[in-house]
């Protein structure tokens, strides 16, 4: 189940259980893209923190929040152009240590007395960097005369230091690539450590959060279960709570901890919505009604959803209509069980960060997914969130803590409309949904069957709307083509096709065109995102 916007009207109960973890660190973000990922890496080193855009960072809030050390991302805007994005002038006197990233590292030069200019050689991708001085970041990483890989981005550069600042690296067009005033604990690095690009970059931001900032590790799954359980017994109480169940990672990791947290007052909903991959409604079914003995109603709406698909081939009309329609069934299931008084949703970080982003505020527009993020003000309830305050790899390690079966915790991504939007160009239709459900689960299991379902970030196969000629049996044949996709990712953003070896081609073409009427060709998807996107509607 996908979120509403955490700026909805409606009263939202985040459940986090760490508003009173001591050891927290404070990214303030400027609009990067890739702000994000300096919260993963931090995460990945057992230190909790949060990403804040810069125009909500207050004076108070600073305080408040006080974080044992604080991180300015990167971002798309020039210091040297009035009105940009400054980081707070309350910030440099906390007394915390401070870490700016790229525009981070500029906004934090230009504030203090130093200056930026645009520079006549822009550096963008790899770079060598030579360490020039010695520097507490740079403690049990990089040594001094060291040359090592960084990722750059950047067409500003700084070119004179703030007082108590010295240069402590360098690149061939960065004269200041890494800068710090050991006295105030204040660092600057042009490049960003954030990215997979930077080697090195999470051992840096492990050095700044543990020897610098002093945190101590502490952020675990057992700690978040714990925290989070409680969290919910107190804020629900008594209340009943109704769970939108689709089956995928978020989903059933909310429905798992809600169970633990409150038992039989949690009924899961799962609608079916006849779009789903082979098996996967029974597995949903079995697990949580029978293994984990959870109430759960399961409405198969398939009819009504390929009803309402009939004759649509454009996909963001079939999101919409599916979206729409999920709506519709759920609404009706909740007043056919009696209603609740708080919905869970399986709301993520990612979500939230975006629903504040520094690109324009809250946003508006509801996601047009398989969702109930959509879900009218009429069903007045709460929402509980009680993953709220996690990344996706988050979710799957909280999933594992808490007794979910690895296939389903370690399951590729699943767009919320299904196999819908891999008929491409097509109408939704029974016979189309068999035929490319067949064919994808015959492509996964010889996946799984080579050893390379966890080396793929997602993998699934796209039916086309393309017949082509064939030869089956000493027989003309006029069949669909399939599509095989598989990607490598480390959060999404970005992925390669993955380079499977053509003999194992070969092998899953044979059997699809040999055990799936219908299909007389197969093909394989090599591009990239970008240009391309995964999915392809």
């Amino acid at each position: 189940m996908r979120s509403l916007p955490s700026s909805a009207s409606r009263d939202s109960l985040s459940v986090t259980g760490f508003e009173t973890m001591t050891d927290r660190i404070l990214i303030i973000d400027f609009g990067s893209q890739v702000t994000q990922l300096i919260a993963r890496r931090i995460r990945e080193s057992g230190v909790y923190c949060e990403i804040h855009p810069f125009n909500t960072v207050t004076h108070a809030f600073l305080h408040a929040f006080a974080a044992r050390g604080v991180v300015l991302s990167g971002g798309p805007a020039s210091v040297t152009e009035k009105a940009t994005p400054r980081a707070p002038e309350a910030l440099f006197g906390l007394g915390a240590p401070v870490l700016g990233i790229c525009y981070g590292q500029q906004t934090m030069v230009a504030q203090l007395g130093g200056q930026v200019e645009g520079s006549p050689h822009r550096e963008f991708g790899r770079a060598v960097i030579e360490v020039t001085g010695h520097c507490a970041l740079f403690t049990g990483t990089w040594a001094l005369g060291a040359r090592e890989q960084v990722w750059m981005s950047h067409g500003d550069r700084v070119t004179i230091l703030p007082a108590g600042f010295r240069v402590v690296a360098v690149t061939e067009n960065a004269p200041f690539a890494a800068i710090a005033d050991e006295a105030r604990r204040f660092y600057g690095v042009q490049f960003h450590p954030e990215v997979v690009h930077t080697p090195h970059g999470a051992a840096l931001l492990r050095t700044f959060t543990h020897d610098i900032c002093g945190c101590r590790g502490e952020w675990t799954m057992a700690a978040f279960r714990t925290a989070a359980i409680a969290d919910v017994r107190a804020r629900v109480g008594a209340g009943r709570v109704l769970c939108g169940l689709s089956g995928g990672v978020d989903s059933s990791v909310t429905a798992a901890l809600l169970h633990e947290a409150i038992g039989d007052h949690l009924v899961c909903v799962f609608v079916d919505h006849g779009m789903m991959r082979l098996g996967e409604a029974e597995q949903v079914v079995s697990l949580f009604r029978d293994r984990f003995n959870i109430q759960l109603v399961h409405r198969d709406a398939s009819d009504l959803f390929l009803h309402r698909l009939g004759g649509v081939i454009d996909p963001e009309q079939k999101r919409r209509i599916i979206g729409t329609t999920f709506i519709d069934v759920f609404e009706e299931e909740a007043r056919e069980h009696g209603g609740a008084d708080f919905l869970a949703q399986g709301t993520l970080y990612p979500d939230v960060i975006e629903s504040v982003s520094v690109h324009g505020g809250p946003s508006v527009m509801i996601k047009s997914h398989h969702n109930v993020g959509g879900l009218p003000e009429r069903m007045n309830m709460r929402l509980v969130e009680p993953l709220r305050e996690l990344f996706k790899d988050e979710v799957r390690r909280l999933g594992r803590e808490l007794g979910l079966p690895e296939d389903m915790v370690g399951r590729h991504p699943f767009p919320g409309p299904g196999l819908a939007i891999r008929l491409p160009g097509q109408a939704v239709t029974r016979e189309a949904l068999d035929r490319l459900r067949r064919a994808d689960a015959l492509y996964i299991e010889e996946i799984r069957n080579a050893g390379l379902y966890d080396a793929i970030w997602q993998a699934f196969a796209v039916l086309l709307p393309v017949r082509t000629v064939g030869v089956m049996g000493d027989a003309r044949s006029y069949d669909q083509a399939l599509a095989l996709r598989a990607v490598t990712a480390t959060d999404g953003m970005t992925a390669e096709a993955y380079p499977f070896d053509p003999a194992f081609l070969s092998r899953v073409a044979h059997r699809i065109i040999n055990e799936v009427k219908g299909i007389n060709r197969v093909t394989y998807d090599i591009t990239s995102k970008p240009p391309g996107t995964i999915e392809w509607g």
